[in-house]
């Protein structure tokens, strides 16, 4: 009996030191372990503060939504009941304010607010308000119609600022939180990926080249942010494919990096000034290729390029000998591919200076020297 007790208290005695080494060394084994209907099952402690980082999001949000605002604009709308007949028979006409309602990104400590355009075009009044509840009216810094941008400002302490990103960096697949206020409900945090970069071509600004995301956007989320899981800001939301006016899974954003381009300007200009050459051009289809015998393949002799369908009376193409069937193959040694591309690479020419075409005419190469004019401002819709 004497020695039964003794291996008996032997026994626990090592358990328990067993027992205390997994505790103190491995914890996370003895965590979650749950009997019921006699089956044994494993679940996640309810209270890991590791477990709910590691795959939240909430960081980067809180991180990033302070400095994300809504912005509500409002502007008298005219009657057309303007002649002295019409006022006679039906009154004198009431103004009539129409609401409108976006987002807008706090990106200084000054009150610089960047937003989209077409979110304070032709607006009367324009009221900020930020998540702490504070409201504050705007002053108009300048608009850039071409890129649908715009820069707000509003004086306010102690704004809360959000950290730049760099667009430059990011790789489809990369993770992308939208932030705004969708249908006026109130500020709201959606999640996806990069789906796309550099997309063009689809008819919403002149100048193209957005981030494609599937994170929800929807009407009154432009003008807001597009960050990254650090809550840094890489893009400003700007519009969405939709066939039913809600979100499909298709959203365009504008990188970070145009964004501060445009700001810049329009902080020491009130304008953005690009340059222009007075040009119509055309995307050099296969077809079209082969008509003007430019080499094709996939070697370095191949050529892509935009073919000039008409050129402008006295403008700077004129001036330099471009002519209508003209392929514009390069600008100042960078290669063109599309009507986008080129577009892009003429804006970013500075007015006044000298810069070197090289065309594809009569089947060779040749080189021009044109100085480009400034874009004209574009007319209002």
């Amino acid at each position: 009996m004497k020695r039964s007790w003794l291996l008996f208290s032997q026994s626990v005695t090592v358990l328990l030191a067993l027992w205390f080494i997994v505790a103190t060394l491995k914890p996370e084994w003895l965590q979650g372990v749950q009997r019921s209907g006699g089956m044994t099952l494993l679940q996640a402690p309810a209270t890991s503060t590791e477990a709910r980082v590691a795959g939240s999001l909430s960081g980067a949000a809180q991180k990033a939504s302070p400095a994300v605002v809504s912005i509500n604009t409002s502007k008298a709308k005219q009657s057309k009941l303007q002649d002295p007949w019409s006022r006679y028979f039906h009154g004198d006409p009431d103004e009539d304010n129409s609401a409108g309602l976006g987002s807008g990104v706090i990106v200084s400590p000054e009150g610089h607010i960047l937003t989209n355009n077409h979110v304070i075009e032709e607006a009367d009044d324009i009221e900020v308000v930020l998540t702490d509840g504070r409201r504050a009216q705007a002053k108009v810094i300048g608009t850039d119609p071409d890129s649908d941008l715009a820069l707000l400002k509003i004086t306010m302490d102690k704004l809360p600022v959000i950290v730049l990103g760099q667009s430059e960096g990011l790789r489809v697949g990369d993770i992308a939180l939208a932030i705004g206020n969708p249908f006026g409900v109130g500020q709201t945090v959606t999640s996806g990926i990069v789906s796309a970069l550099g997309r063009n071509q689809l008819g919403i600004n002149t100048f193209e080249n957005f981030i494609q995301t599937d994170a929800a956007i929807n009407p009154g989320n432009s003008g807001g942010a597009l960050v990254d899981v650090n809550g840094h800001l890489i893009g400003i939301n700007t519009a969405i494919y939709s066939r039913s006016g809600g979100n499909m899974g298709i959203g365009f954003a504008i990188p970070v990096s145009t964004a501060l381009s445009v700001m810049k300007d329009l902080i020491r200009d009130g304008k953005v000034t690009r340059g222009w050459i007075g040009v119509e051009p055309q995307d050099l289809s296969p077809e079209l290729a082969a008509t003007f015998n430019l080499p094709s393949g996939t070697g370095q002799d191949a050529l892509t390029g935009v073919v000039i369908t008409g050129v402008l009376q006295n403008g700077p193409a004129a001036k330099a000998g471009i002519r209508p069937g003209d392929v514009i193959v390069k600008v100042n040694s960078q290669s063109v591919g599309n009507v986008s591309e080129l577009l892009s690479s003429v804006a970013s020419l500075s007015p006044g200076a000298k810069a070197q075409l090289q065309v594809w005419r009569r089947q060779g190469l040749t080189d021009i020297t044109i100085t480009p004019g400034q874009r004209p401002s574009p007319r209002h819709r």
